[in-house]
């Protein structure tokens, strides 16, 4: 298993008690959507916002769930369900949703971003 290490920096989208458990909010960063969520228990992830196989920016509307002890999202469109902590798709083998680095700092949610 490798470590992603972060180079970039870090925006703010959104207070952290703003965002419902079990819920998904959208958030423009530097052009890209990205699709934030935050866990029964706390936990915080952010993913792609579009769906790879719909093509629409719809992640952030998906249903929150479990597979085991993976959390996931399925695709509000077509059902696929995506791991959260990897973005792979466990449905359709070489489908994935690329994943950021998220961190509550204080009461703020924020995201890294890669910079060139």
């Amino acid at each position: 298993m490798t470590t992603a290490i972060m180079t970039g920096t870090w925006t703010a989208i959104c207070a952290f008690d703003r965002l419902q458990p079990e819920r998904g909010v959208a958030a423009l960063v530097d052009g890209v959507q990205i699709a934030v969520f935050r866990t029964f228990d706390g936990e915080l992830f952010a993913i792609g916002n579009r769906d790879p196989i719909a093509g629409a920016q719809v992640m952030s509307r998906g249903i929150v769930g479990t597979r085991g002890d993976t959390p996931t999202v399925a695709s509000p469109l077509h059902k696929q369900v995506y791991d959260l902590r990897t973005g792979e798709c466990l449905d359709v083998a070489g489908v994935a949703v690329p994943t950021y680095p998220v961190r509550r700092n204080g009461d703020l949610v924020e995201v890294g971003v890669d910079t060139p």
